[in-house]
Parts: C-alpha cells; structure tokens; sequence
C-alpha cells in the first residue's frame, strides 16, 4: 500500500463527506491528512508495521491516524464504503466541472435526482436547474460550458497519470531476455500535457513471443489485438495501450513513425518525396533500398536534417529549423538552479518553511522563494500582514542555518480592478512578488487584460503566476489577449510562470512559444503545496520544451546573485 494510494482513499472519502454535507473543517482535514501522506520521504506502511504514532505527523490526529492504519491493514476503509452504498459514485465525479461544489451536487441529487453528466446536461439544456434556489442561468450556463469542455478533451490521461503504468511497463518487457529495446512513443514519448493512450515500440528478433509476454502483464483487463507483431490490450485503469515489436533493423524508423506528431509525421513524408525518397515506419528508402532506418537519428540525416527532440516534432516550424540548424537547444532539469513558487504551512502547504527549504537542497537547489497566498481568502484564514512579518522572520532565522537561500515572497491575488491584495508596505519586504489571477475569471476580455496589466505595472511584481488560469480538463482559459500581456511584460521585465502543477501546465506549449519569440523571459516552478510536489517540476520542464525554451530564457537557471539583478525594475 503506497503512500499515494493511502492519499487517494482519503481524498475520496473527503469528497464523499462533501456530499453528504459532513463538517467543512473535518472535510479540509482529510484533505490536508492526504497532502502530509503523500509528501512524506517514508512509507507509511512501514510506519504502521513498526507501531509508530501517527499522531506525529503534521495534520494527523487520532481520527485520520485511526483511518490510515485500516487503510494499511485491510486495504480498505469501512467508512467510505458505507458511503459509496449511499451515494452514486458518479455523482462525486460532478465535482470535477467548475462551478459545482458539493452542496450544489447534493441539491441536484435530491431535486431532480441527477447522478451523472448525461443527466446534469439533460437538465441543463431544459432549464431545470435555474429554477432552483440558489441556482439560475448563469450557473446552468458555467455547467454546459463545463460539459462542453469534458467532451472536447475526450477520454484522456493527465500525463501524470499514466507515468507510472509507462514506466512499469517499460521495466516489464524490458526484462524479457528476448527484448533488444523498449521505448515508450507517441503522445506521452512528446510530452503532451494528455494523453489518449500509450505506444510502445520494442525491438527484437522474437515479435511472437514479445507479445505473448507482453499480453501477460499483470494489470491487463481486456485483450483487444493479440498478433504476430502488434498487441492491444485496455488495461484496469481502462488506459489502452499498443505494443508494437519491431526487428532491430527498422526500429529506429518505427520509433520515429510512433512517436508522431501525425502532422510532423506526414510533413516528413512528404520532404521525402521531394527528394526521391519514401518513408515509413521500416524506414528511408530509395527506390527499393533502405537508406536509413536503425536510429531516429539516421533518419533525419538521411533527409539532411538535425536531429528534432520529440516534443518538437508538432510541425510548428521544427522541420525547417532543422534544415538550416537554427533547432533550440531545449532547457533541461538540471539547468534548473532553484524554484520560485512554493506554499507552506503558513498558507495551505503541509510542510514548513525549513521541511521544503531541506527537501529543495536534496534536489540539488541553490534557492528557492517561498510564495505563500496573500488574498482574501488567505486573510480570512489567517494569513495577515502581521503573519507574513513573522514568515519573513522565520526566514532570516533558517538563511542564518541552512546551506540554501531562501527567499521571502508571496503569491499575491490581483483584484478585479486590477490592484493588489497586499500594500506596498508588505511588497516592498518581498524579495520577489509573484501576482495571480484566482477570482473573477468570467471578466470580459477587455476587463480581464486592463485587470492584469494594471497588476504588471505594479513597481513590486516580478511573475505573473499561471497567466492562462486554467485547469486541464475543468477550465478553459480566462479571456485575455495575450499578446498585449506579453508585449507588457516584455516592456516591464516581468517573468511568466510556466506553473508544473500537472492539472495546470501553465502557460501551455504554444502560448510559450509566442511569448518567447516576442522576447519574453519565464520562471519555472512546481507551485509545490507539500515537499512531494517540488518533484512536480519536470512536468514544467516538459512543458518549457515543447514551448521551444531554452536555458537562457529562464529566470531561474541564473546564479542567485544574477537573479536578484535580474528581476530589478
């Protein structure tokens, strides 16, 4: 029983106890309990087998501890499955639209007995909903916005979840004796923010018996395609997944051919064809003979081009770039020399201070800011000026100890007016401000873009946070006309976030590429609420390379000192 899974029973129950309309301090616990779970270095399994108290841990009393170890001990909880009995589980799954909390499912469930998105749209398009209390157009109008998203993205993964079933089915076939090669390809070899279903290519001289071991594999829930060369399985997590073994000789071509994009993938045809040559998935061919096929770099030498990193190959010009050598030289993790948004204890993180400084000296960073919310939700939490003195202090007390800078900031909410939460009399105690859109986001616009650009011209601001404000697969984008932010930004020295948080991914790949070619500079950072997250970065990292970054175009690559000179307005 990992720690992730003892963290997602807690956060189902939580969002059980939402629709039963349970306590909203006992529900907030149990979401808090699953954060502290899964950032925690040790297992706690293990704990639970040693007889350690629980109670230990931050944000764990006796209730939640007493949960935790029925969890480890039966692999169940008998609390939520009184409450699955009682509730349909796809009534939860409605929490996943914007714009539905729980009290509003549960009213939909006892009034017109909705229970899924069939039901919800059904009732939506027949304007039903409105005439309940508490309801009206506007909310029925954010509900068929919200279905219209869901069906546009499709049946589809976050890149998250799918890594870890990639990587154990990469580890799988690769320790067949019979297997010369493993790669997983398509969408998530590109680095997609979602993804659809897995490709895998493996070479070998025993295609048969390849996909015999393969159809084995132990989370396999239904057999689709089992052949000589190709097998096609859905697995437990009703993720489909396409094995194709390949001879040695072609895999090269056949790595290329599976990894797309399709249009990357038919623009490379076609420079083929101009040139007398025909491609596919066994290789480069002239007339009858194969020219190129055992590497993915043979086969762009063949076509007189540089070698094009996947996440690239979405025929957004990379073809041409690498005809005439002018391809980036795509940022890498390790370029990266500390992280700029993070959240703590003193907000809603379930680390402290020194807990997340510890775990980002581990990773190898020189320094790290940290961004805890300054808005007026964090207010009514707590969150004052006179607390945030007091985190500001903590940190001049830990930069005295710790053998990594940390710098005082704060992720500042911007107003509908486009001012700041916090005064200039706190931001100018900030080493670096980090403003954020989270509130408001239906402004037209016209008011959306005066909002934030009033925000930027704030002497004190440093990063706008998440410029798209939206939420993979629950929100689309604020209406914003990004160019005239990036043109501000790029005018006031103002760093966009490329957010890591795998719901967000924010700025997306494309909207990164245009603020970069308008001269724009970034910051890339995990937004980590517990010390598990900071590893949340590479998903950032991802995202920057398909956007086209590369190490000098980012904030945080630079030595500590170069980066106080940098940010300077």
């Amino acid at each position: 029983m990992k720690n992730s899974q003892i963290a997602s029973i807690l956060r189902e129950l939580a969002n059980y106890l939402e629709i039963e309309g349970e306590n909203p301090f006992k529900i907030r616990a149990y979401k808090k309990a699953a954060r502290v779970v899964e950032s925690l270095g040790e297992e706690i399994e293990q704990m639970v087998k040693n007889r350690e108290d629980l109670t230990k841990l931050p944000s764990i009393g006796k209730e939640i501890a007493a949960k935790i170890e029925e969890i480890v001990k039966t692999g169940r909880l008998q609390k939520l499955e009184e409450l699955k009995r009682k509730i349909p589980p796809s009534l939860v799954e409605l929490l996943s639209l914007e714009g539905l909390g729980a009290k509003k499912i549960k009213a939909l469930y006892e009034n017109l007995n909705i229970t899924n998105y069939e039901e919800l749209k059904e009732a939506a398009l027949s304007h039903k909903i409105r005439e309940l209390p508490g309801f009206g157009p506007k909310i029925e109008e954010k509900i068929l916005k919200g279905l219209k998203l869901l069906k546009q993205e499709g049946f589809r993964f976050l890149y998250i979840e799918v890594e870890e079933v990639a990587k154990e089915l990469k580890e799988y076939i690769k320790s067949f004796s019979l297997v010369d090669r493993v790669e997983v390809a398509g969408s998530f070899r590109r680095a997609k923010e979602s993804i659809a279903d897995l490709d895998i290519v493996v070479s070998t001289n025993s295609p048969k018996e390849v996909i015999d071991y393969f159809l084995e594999f132990k989370a396999i829930e239904e057999i689709i395609v089992a052949g000589e060369t190709k097998g096609r399985v859905v697995l437990d997590n009703k993720l489909q997944v396409d094995l194709r073994a390949i001879k040695p000789l072609h895999f090269g071509a056949a790595l290329h051919y599976f990894t797309g994009s399709q249009s990357h993938v038919v623009a490379i045809r076609q420079l083929a064809l101009d040139m007398g040559l025909k491609i596919n998935e066994y290789g480069v061919f002239k007339g009858e003979k194969i020219v190129a096929s055992k590497s993915e770099d043979e086969v762009y030498g063949a076509l007189n081009l540089a070698y094009i990193e996947p996440e690239l190959r979405e025929n957004r010009g990379e073809i041409e770039a690498a005809k005439s050598n002018r391809l980036p030289i795509l940022i890498e993790q390790d370029d990266l020399r500390g992280d700029l948004h993070m959240h703590t204890i003193y907000s809603d993180g379930a680390n402290s201070i020194e807990e997340m400084a510890l775990a980002a000296k581990e990773m190898g960073y020189e320094y790290i800011a940290i961004s805890d919310h300054y808005s007026t939700i964090a207010l009514l939490k707590g969150l004052n000026p006179k607390k945030i003195l007091k985190e500001f202090e903590e940190i001049d007390r830990l930069n005295s100890k710790l053998n990594i800078s940390i710098l005082k900031s704060l992720e500042v909410d911007i107003l509908e007016d486009g001012s700041l939460a916090a005064s200039d009399e706190i931001l100018k105690r900030a080493d670096i401000v980090v403003a954020a859109v989270h509130t408001k986001l239906r402004l037209s616009k016209k008011e959306q873009t005066k909002r934030v650009v009033r925000a930027l011209l704030n002497r004190y601001v440093n990063i706008l946070a998440h410029p798209m404000n939206r939420l993979i697969r629950k929100r689309d984008s604020i209406d914003i006309d990004f160019k005239e932010i990036f043109k501000v930004a790029k005018d006031n020295n103002i760093f966009l976030e490329i957010n890591s948080q795998p719901t967000r991914l924010d700025l997306n790949d494309i909207l990164a590429k245009e603020a970069k070619e308008m001269g724009v500079r970034f910051a890339i950072s995990s937004d980590a609420h517990n010390i598990k997250e900071l590893e949340f970065i590479k998903y950032g990292i991802n995202q920057a390379r398909r956007g086209w970054i590369e190490k000098k175009d980012v904030l945080n690559t630079l030595p500590l000192e170069e980066l106080l000179e940098a940010i300077k307005r």
